[in-house]
């Protein structure tokens, strides 16, 4: 689930070529951009085809592939003879799904028949009998098979699909998990079929949400088999068609290590917890509920990560006080030599299978559900998310939740 941009990138370009006036600034702000925007200018090396650059992400220069080489028109042209079936609607199905259906090509949808994901998607306009089929209908229809269940739904229900993945297909994916962690999940792809990845960078709804608004996530793309020579093209052309922005090549396996990873770091567990950390802390030292949310989740959120996001650490530091400069730099050291370890700990289990087996394991129970929530209610109850909605009441853009 980490990020790069290609509309920051854009950005940052279009401000490091502006004009010398709109540049002379004596605010902190405007001097902190400059060398960032720079930077990016600089990595960007000219296309020799549209759509399709070399860039340089600090000291390695990668290819990317964006939609411009992929207008409507040719991915209509490109999947004229193909059926796209997805099989699964819950978050990634539903994002990728209408946005492939929304750029004109043939898509239909599998899942468990008269189900809440059958329900969901006659919501989004799809009809059954047409659009709309069970599984298995739906995977002997379609010509490329998007297999987007949940990971442990993949695991449980191979041995049913496998045999309906046949010579001629295309295998899709957009989690390297099942693939290969095969040992635990029992999936091992047929020989005969291309077997390939689009990773967005972000939950299906945010998939959703950004090509609605003309923008597009960045996906990462990778080939696990190419049994036709052209299972790398197909990847690029369905990563557009599924509402990409720009596409970077993996591994099915660094895709997942990486994945894995990030969630359980500083993308999702990690801040968590140290959010809940510096929080109690606070709260142990007499301050007030609403002093140290503020100090710890608003300010964050609201003001200091969107500048990380839009420009870099270096320009949020920039934008800050000396007083808080010195200390951030003073103190950054200490939380990296005590988090490292942690960290090096995470990837390990990844890496090993362990994260894998936990998953499958809590995700295949019958009661995972309810587990599940029971787990998310604690961190809802929690007093630093209690006090964080009533401080996102007091925003002046607040419409509710």
């Amino acid at each position: 689930m980490a990020s790069r941009s290609a509309p920051v990138l854009r950005a940052a370009v279009r401000a490091a070529t502006a004009t010398p006036a709109a540049t002379r600034s004596f605010s902190v702000l405007a001097r902190g951009v400059a060398p960032a925007a720079k930077r990016v200018a600089s990595a960007v090396v000219p296309a020799t085809q549209r759509g399709i650059k070399q860039i340089t992400f600090a000291d390695e220069t990668e290819t990317v592939y964006e939609r411009a080489d992929w207008p409507v028109q040719k991915l209509q042209e490109y999947f004229k003879n193909d059926t796209l079936a997805l099989i699964g609607y819950g978050s990634q199905g539903h994002g990728q799904g209408l946005n492939a259906r929304d750029n004109g090509l043939n898509v239909i949808v599998g899942v468990r028949e008269n189900g809440e994901s059958w329900r969901q998607a006659i919501e989004d306009g799809w009809v059954p009998g047409q659009t709309l089929f069970p599984i298995e209908e739906a995977i002997n229809r379609g010509t490329i098979i998007m297999n987007l269940l949940s990971d442990a739904a993949q695991s449980k229900t191979w041995p049913e699909i496998s045999p309906l993945i046949t010579k001629g297909k295309t295998l899709y994916f957009s989690h390297g998990f099942s693939v290969v962690y095969k040992q635990d999940t029992g999936v091992t792809c047929p020989s005969d079929v291309d077997v390939i990845l689009v990773a967005p960078k972000g939950s299906g709804r945010t998939v959703r949400t950004l090509f609605k608004e003309g923008r597009g996530i960045n996906s990462s793309i990778a080939i696990h088999q190419d049994v036709t020579g052209q299972a790398k093209e197909k990847a690029i052309a369905l990563g557009i068609a599924v509402g990409s922005g720009y596409l970077y090549e993996t591994t099915f396996e660094k895709e997942v290590y990486s994945d894995l990873y990030g969630e359980r770091g500083v993308l999702m567990g990690g801040i968590q917890g140290m959010f809940l950390a510096q929080y109690e802390v606070l709260r142990k030292n007499g301050h007030s509920t609403s002093e140290a949310f503020n100090e710890t989740v608003e300010e964050a959120t609201q003001s200091l990560f969107p500048l990380i996001g839009q420009y870099g650490m270096d320009y949020m530091y920039n934008a800050c006080s000396t007083t808080a400069r010195r200390g951030a730099l003073d103190w950054a050291p200490k939380f990296y030599e005590a988090n490292k370890p942690v960290f090096e700990s995470l990837y390990a289990s990844v890496r090993d299978g362990s994260e894998t087996r936990r998953s499958l394991e809590f995700n295949s129970r019958s009661t995972y559900r309810e587990d599940l929530a029971k787990e998310l209610e604690e961190i809802n109850n929690q007093e630093i998310w209690r006090a964080g909605k009533a401080v996102r009441k007091l925003r002046p853009d607040y419409k509710g939740e």
